[in-house]
């Protein structure tokens, strides 16, 4: 970790002496005020960040740490990009609010590089605020468009926290909130590490997971079910890279049944896995793809839906009833067209695709020939998880399902103190770090994180 002087500047201009006193006065308020997502208030110590820049956070107490972690895996371009802020100042100076029944040029041309992208013939974009809504309008969507109500989702996926979203996911986070009546059927995906399949090959768990999926088809009768919503590669969940063929079989179910195939592209999306989106890994064209956070990296809150020609069509004559205030809001827009063409005017797809191939798949991989606490490592890009368990035979995990362990804490503990800023969700360590990465920080993270496992092993070897 790198400690600063007390009158060293940060990126921000702000002297690491007067950000401490900033950082104090910061947390003093969160704790009196800010009620945080997904956490029980009193048990939090919530880190305070006082600036970013690149690869790098500086934390309150003036320490920057490498992050790992994109904060929740948004911010594919980097932490204050020079183009997309200067866009959104230029956007502030011109026209920082716009209703959304009428047209403006930053929506427009965010519309058409996004559609310039998307698979197939998605061409038409309705934008919303965020992940989770898109999803909730995808649903919509589907469902208005088939004149069905259920909608499939997998086990071990998020897709949000609104409503629909929270019932779609495929998580403990879940549970609290589902009272099943949202409609919602769960079914097993491919996950050869963790079979439901018994399973050997990759091959044996594409074609099992299939027959599972399309015999739910049958028994919740194809009739009923308006859309099949997928994370082309589950994020949150674990990065769990579907087989070969299991996506354009999925795609053949749905034509089958005159089912709506939903691709959630949420965290997988602009450049993630090394491809603008991850469904590209498989070429399939889904009928409807939610998109967020890497859109703008995150820089204004911004999703979407991109919607085929029939799907589209539906509502050429018909209203469509949803909306939002903020729907393709132009300073938002307005930073994703810079972030956009920026990705593409600096190669930075193709640097996370480079990254990954290079740099992070082998060694990772190599890590896990000698940690014992590592029981598979898996992804594309810079989209990895690293799978710790207690015990490589029996497959244990390093903590429970839905939750976390002193183990597991000791190791993000570890990352932190020598200047890393971690991913991790109940037994992984997610290797998320934005797609502008460098050859050199990449594998300075890595060491970081190879010498945290240490700690794992050391843990397994004293029991």
């Amino acid at each position: 970790m790198t400690v600063l002087n007390d009158s060293t500047l940060l990126p921000n201009g702000l002297s690491v002496e007067a950000a401490r006193e900033q950082a104090a006065r910061t947390y003093e308020l969160d704790r009196t005020h800010v009620f945080h997502s997904w956490s029980a208030q009193a048990e939090i110590t919530p880190m305070t960040i006082v600036a970013s820049e690149g690869c790098h956070v500086w934390d309150g107490d003036g320490n920057r740490l490498l992050d790992f972690s994109s904060m929740l895996v948004n911010t594919n371009i980097g932490h204050q990009h020079p183009k997309v802020v200067a866009a959104i100042a230029d956007q502030a100076a011109k026209l920082c609010t716009v209703a959304p029944q009428y047209a403006n040029d930053a929506r427009s041309e965010a519309a058409r590089l996004i559609a310039e992208r998307t698979p197939g013939d998605l061409n038409k974009v309705f934008f919303t605020n965020a992940g989770a809504d898109a999803v909730e309008h995808a649903v919509r969507m589907a469902r208005l468009h088939t004149g069905r109500h259920k909608v499939l989702a997998r086990y071990r996926s998020y897709h949000g926290g609104t409503e629909t979203a929270i019932n779609l996911t495929g998580e403990p986070r879940r549970w609290p909130n589902d009272r099943g009546n949202a409609g919602v059927v769960h079914f097993f995906g491919p996950f050869l590490y963790r079979s439901q399949f018994h399973a050997t090959t990759e091959a044996q768990e594409c074609e099992r997971a299939l027959a599972h999926l399309h015999e739910l088809i049958r028994m919740e009768g194809p009739s009923t079910i308006a859309a099949i919503i997928l994370e082309s590669i589950p994020g949150t969940a674990g990065i769990m890279v579907p087989p070969a063929g299991y996506l354009a079989g999925v795609r053949e179910l749905c034509d089958e049944y005159g089912i709506i195939f939903i691709a959630d592209e949420v965290m997988a999306g602009f450049g993630r896995t090394g491809k603008w989106f991850a469904i590209d890994h498989f070429d399939v064209t889904p009928d409807l793809l939610t998109f967020a956070k890497g859109v703008n990296s995150g820089y204004v809150p911004l999703g979407g839906v991109a919607i085929s020609p029939a799907i589209a069509d539906t509502f050429a004559h018909r209203p469509y009833p949803g909306g939002l205030t903020y729907s393709g809001h132009p300073l938002a827009t307005a930073a994703a067209v810079a972030t956009l063409n920026a990705m593409a005017e600096e190669g930075i797809v193709e640097n996370a695709a480079r990254i990954g191939s290079e740099v992070l798949a082998p060694a990772l991989q190599e890590m896990a020939a000698r940690h014992r606490c590592i029981g598979e490592v898996r992804g594309a890009g810079v989209f990895w998880a690293i799978e710790l368990v207690a015990d490589q035979v029996t497959r244990e995990p390093l903590a429970p399902y839905g939750s976390s362990s002193p183990a597991m804490n000791a190791v993000i503990s570890e990352c932190k103190k020598a200047g890393l800023l971690p991913f991790a969700n109940y037994n992984r360590i997610h290797v998320v770090p934005p797609c502008t990465i460098t050859d050199e920080l990449a594998r300075e993270g890595l060491a970081i994180l190879d010498r945290a496992l240490d700690v794992a092993d050391a843990t397994l070897n004293a029991s």
